[in-house]
């Protein structure tokens, strides 16, 4: 019999299989299968590869903005390109290229994508420990500006065409390879410009991208997460308008005050639960694996009783702040400004809104919810300037491409998957909204990283070597697995 051990923190709950942790990192799982000559692949020499290359492409300065994504392009076109695989370049600007490769199947089935973005967000350099661009390995660690966002997913899916090719793999589909630009604010040069202008060249059923993880507590796999949909950002503004005077004279107008009591309306208002078919899954897979006095909220959350629902929502808002994020559109102030001198009452304040919208909400609907909210004539409510991805329905959990990601989760992770929606956004959807059945995956992170200040977009951002090569096993599963040929008796 299994026992659970439940460890609480970041406001969710991870659970460890006692005795069951999946192996150690470096173990890879299962083995994969041998190539068309009955070589099986050498893990040890393919893991050594797996972080050459990553350290390479780490080592180059690809911060957005900034626009500087060749280099990285330029040298993983150049190892596809030795390899004898077909590789095409695109770019809308010259210093901004994105890369596709293709691995030609015998075209019974349709092509299946793997992909990450090359660029990465900016750095003050003084923070850093370790200098971000040199991918320094210090105690089992990758440090640097990437390391899991995103080009351990880029590195990854390199290994996959690599292993692939070498092996000579007969393959049902063909396995298409996007290294995008500019997915850290300039979608324009990336995957819009992929999908408006090149799309033919990169056209699937299905695909693999950022966006889910393994978790780790405190060394030990405990469940894992893949991204089948994801919340859509808006940005929404309050502008208050008032009457300009003398701060020593105090204004029933105040466009300071009357757009502090809007903005304060949204601390006690939320819109209301409504779950999906991922966050149904979600929640109902994770109450069956987590303990008592956890699992309760889970299975509330989706009993449809709308006392019970309430009360999982209360517990969750206090206490795991995501999982109550994961249950609407949801709302949170961001920037206040007004006012120019401690004497001067402003005629103009404005607040902006980070709103992240379920797939299917109706935004001008949802717009005319927030004006009743903020029930104030002075203060204006209207969309902010941002780039806007579409909303598009989920992926499904019954298809191919999740069975696949779920058996080799068990047999690399030896755990638990969990369908996921994402709070944050991620280029798939612009796949999605094409028809593309797309799955977030990630390597295994320890949930102590993050609150210590080792996660995505910190100044420490650092991967674990072992858990690096791991994941580029388990995507090869994974692929191998949708793309390989079958013989006539085996089936998916």
């Amino acid at each position: 019999m299994l026992r659970y051990r439940c460890v609480i923190g970041l406001g969710i709950v991870a659970l460890a299989l006692v005795g069951c942790s999946g192996g150690s990192a470096g173990s890879g799982g299962g083995s994969a299968a041998a190539g068309a000559d009955g070589k099986p692949i050498d893990w040890a020499v393919a893991d050594s590869e797996t972080v050459r290359h990553f350290q390479a492409i780490m080592r180059m300065d690809t911060r957005d903005p900034g626009g500087g994504e060749k280099p990285a392009a330029d040298y993983l076109a150049s190892v596809l390109r030795s390899e004898g695989i077909e590789v095409q370049t695109f770019a809308l600007e010259p210093g901004r290229p994105n890369v596709v490769a293709r691995i030609r199947g015998n075209g019974s089935k349709r092509p299946i994508l793997v992909m990450g973005h090359t660029d990465v967000v900016s750095v003050d350099t003084s923070k850093w420990l370790h200098a971000p661009f040199a991918a320094v390995r210090d105690s089992g660690w990758i440090y640097g500006r990437g390391a899991v966002d995103d080009k351990d997913n880029v590195a990854a899916s390199l290994m996959v065409m690599l292993l692939l090719k070498r092996q000579g793999v007969a393959l049902d589909r063909d396995v298409i390879f996007l290294a995008e630009s500019g997915e850290e604010g300039a979608t324009h040069v990336g995957i819009q410009y992929m999908v408006e202008q090149h799309f033919p060249e990169i056209d699937a059923e299905y695909c693999l991208a950022e966006g889910g993880r393994v978790s780790r507590v405190g060394g030990a796999v405990t469940v894992s997460t893949v991204a089948t949909t994801e919340k859509i950002p808006r940005a929404i503004t309050l502008t208050a308008r008032g009457i300009s005077g003398h701060g020593s004279v105090p204004l029933e107008s105040n466009a300071v005050v009357q757009l502090s009591a809007a903005v304060a309306r949204f601390a006690s208002w939320h819109p209301p639960v409504r779950l999906n078919e991922t966050t149904r899954e979600y929640f109902t897979r994770l109450a069956r694996i987590s303990p008592p006095e956890r699992a309760r909220y889970y299975r509330d959350v989706v009993s449809g009783d709308p006392r019970r629902v309430a009360m999982a929502d209360e517990h969750f808002f206090r206490n795991e702040p995501r999982h109550a994020s994961m249950l609407r559109t949801s709302i949170s102030p961001t920037i206040v400004q007004g006012g120019y001198r401690v004497n001067v009452i402003p005629s103009e304040a404005t607040a902006t809104l980070d709103v992240r919208m379920l797939p299917d909400e109706d935004p001008t609907a949802f717009l005319e919810v927030i004006r009743r909210t903020v029930n104030n004539p002075a203060i204006e409510v209207a969309y902010g300037q941002r780039a806007v991805r579409p909303g598009t329905p989920a992926a499904s959990l019954a298809s191919e491409a999740f069975r696949a990601v779920e058996a080799a989760t068990t047999s690399v992770y030896n755990t638990t998957t969990l369908p996921t929606m994402l709070t944050g956004a991620t280029d798939m959807a612009y796949l999605r909204d094409k028809g593309m059945e797309c799955y977030g995956i990630g390597p295994a992170v320890d949930e102590e990283d993050v609150p210590r200040g080792y996660g995505a977009h910190s100044d420490q951002e650092r991967i674990l070597e072992a858990e690096l090569t791991r994941f580029a096993r388990f995507q090869y599963e994974v692929v191998r697995a949708l793309a390989g040929a079958r013989g006539p008796t085996e089936r998916p």
